[in-house]
């Protein structure tokens, strides 16, 4: 719209002022952003927690398994004694450190499945859920290695070796050289394993819908067609100019 006079025409809006469908505007006056809510299935802080501890305590119950499969797949360190002290009968061999190795290896793949697992049942989890995936698996891999020593041979080697009398080949005790290197295996490959499920896989974060909300006009421009939709530039008799 604009206003002629005969000889100028002007336009209404100022070319100071942006026009009304300007993206870059500011919003109008007495509104306010309006921020839709998230997604109905993201979990809250409670039932985040109590899935927490759920993935913990199943993971660390499950180094029980590792244990056993542990204790069945670890070679052998072969001990032999004579009347005065107790000797490797295979000093270059390497079953010493294949206990290790097998801890190791069976760690990783535990981790792999438990977080292959937990990201399948819980993949919107949050934070906590990882790190009860993360306490989990530390628990586990505790759990693991004393449940390999515990049904393993027997830590007295002069016990074992007066048993087994001179000359005769026995076990020794199933233990770990590296420790916190094998004890950390678990917990490191699940959330390896467990990142890059969500990297590949996981709910993209959905950008916020802000929208203005303008409100009933309050204060002394309201007018008393404010509420009902009249515009302020219709003609108030109801005529136009003849």
């Amino acid at each position: 719209m604009a206003w002629h006079d005969g000889t100028v025409t002007a336009p209404l809006t100022p070319p100071h002022q942006p026009g009304p469908h300007d993206p870059w505007q500011a919003p109008p006056s007495g509104s306010h952003l309006v921020h839709s809510p998230g997604a109905p299935d993201d979990p809250d802080t409670a039932t985040e927690l109590r899935q927490a501890a759920v993935v913990a305590a199943l993971v660390a119950v499950s180094g029980i398994a590792l244990g056993l499969l542990w204790l069945w797949l670890a070679p052998r360190v072969p001990l032999v004694s004579d009347d005065t002290a107790v000797f490797l009968k295979n000093s270059e061999g390497e079953e010493a450190i294949g206990a290790d190795g097998t801890f190791v290896l069976l760690a990783i793949g535990f981790g792999v499945l438990s977080a292959a697992l937990v990201f399948w049942r819980l993949r919107r989890g949050g934070v906590l859920v990882v790190v009860g995936l993360a306490l989990g698996a530390l628990l586990a891999s505790l759990i693991a290695w004393r449940v390999g020593i515990w049904l393993g041979p027997s830590s007295d080697v002069v016990g074992r070796a007066r048993e087994a009398g001179q000359g005769v080949t026995f076990d020794a005790p199933l233990e770990l050289h590296t420790v916190w290197v094998a004890v950390l295996a678990w917990p490191f490959a699940a959330m390896g394993i467990h990142l890059l499920l969500t990297a590949a896989f996981g709910p993209r974060d959905v950008e916020p819908d802000w929208s203005y909300y303008q409100g009933p006009v309050q204060g002394p421009l309201a007018g008393p067609g404010s509420g009902s939709g009249a515009s302020p530039s219709s003609p108030a008799g109801g005529g136009g100019p003849g």
